[in-house]
């Protein structure tokens, strides 16, 4: 028999997602490229380990809330009906305790940084802790979720350089856009449980419409952080990271086209490529 705390320690391992680095990964590119843009290259190695350690725990600091807030809609979702707190093999106690510990440790981490980015992590926890239950009162809560996915953007402008300028704004405004479309992929496999338990997302907003509304989305990502990059970055790596992002959207089409859960699903998991394909053409630029 396993041992108690080696038994609970695995549900909390299941309850953040340890096992599916994808979450964090999105969310850790778009920061990262943002850190190397606004120190002009490499930011060093304490803003690196910040802002990576912190990305890991505020997202499964956000996993907690997530589960904790959608537990009554989970269990009729059949991808999501194993998890710890909806099957109450972890309590919602619980998950609030091991999401407030975490949360408590990547403000640790921001205390080291400067007075600007500790104001700005204020903001970014209140989007984090609003977007579970932004599916209940608009339409198309991957909106919300853009804006809490690219909060790291505005934040290491702020650590680089004790400022948020205009150029780190329409980043996140880009990088929203990438959110939406990787998000819609994802709601795209629970689009029948959604429609039967009767909660929003943008792939039920969107329809028929869902694969072009998609594309479209990645278009508008790499067209803004193009457009605003264009002056800043002028070399065949930039370019060639440009392109390889833009490869892997139109292969993206390929998998969801036809709508299939398992295609939807391939397509937003492999999609921190498309964010690593532009930080790996930010960072060779710099």
């Amino acid at each position: 028999m396993a041992h108690p705390l080696r038994l609970r320690l695995s549900l909390y391992l299941d309850l953040i997602r340890w096992s599916r680095p994808a979450g964090w990964l999105l969310l850790l590119w778009p920061t990262l490229s943002a850190l190397w843009l606004a120190a002009g290259g490499f930011p060093g190695w304490h803003l690196v380990l910040v802002f990576s350690l912190g990305t890991v725990l505020m997202r499964s600091a956000g996993c907690c809330v997530n589960d904790v807030a959608d537990r009554e809609f989970d269990r009729h979702v059949q991808r999501t009906a194993q998890r710890p707190v909806t099957t109450g093999a972890v309590s919602v106690r619980e998950a609030l305790v091991v999401g407030a510990v975490l949360a408590l440790l990547a403000f640790g981490l921001v205390l080291t940084t400067n007075p600007a980015t500790i104001a700005w992590s204020f903001a970014a926890l209140a989007v984090a802790v609003v977007y579970p239950y932004a599916k209940r009162l608009v339409s198309m809560p991957q909106a919300v979720l853009g804006v809490a996915f690219s909060f790291g953007i505005p934040m290491a402008f702020a650590a680089v350089t004790g400022d948020v300028p205009p150029v780190a704004w329409l980043l996140l405004l880009g990088n929203l856009f990438w959110v939406l479309a990787y998000d819609t992929q994802y709601a795209m496999v629970d689009r029948e449980d959604d429609l039967r338990i009767g909660i929003h997302t943008s792939a039920i907003t969107l329809g028929r419409w869902d694969v072009a509304a998609v594309m479209g989305f990645y278009g508008a990502y790499l067209a803004i952080w193009a457009a605003v990059l264009s002056a800043k970055l002028l070399s065949d790596e930039w370019v060639i990271g440009l392109l390889a992002a833009g490869a892997q959207a139109a292969w993206h089409f390929t998998l969801i086209r036809d709508r299939s859960r398992v295609g939807c699903f391939k397509a937003f998991r492999l999609n921190h490529w498309v964010g690593f394909a532009v930080f790996a053409g930010i960072a060779l630029s710099r």
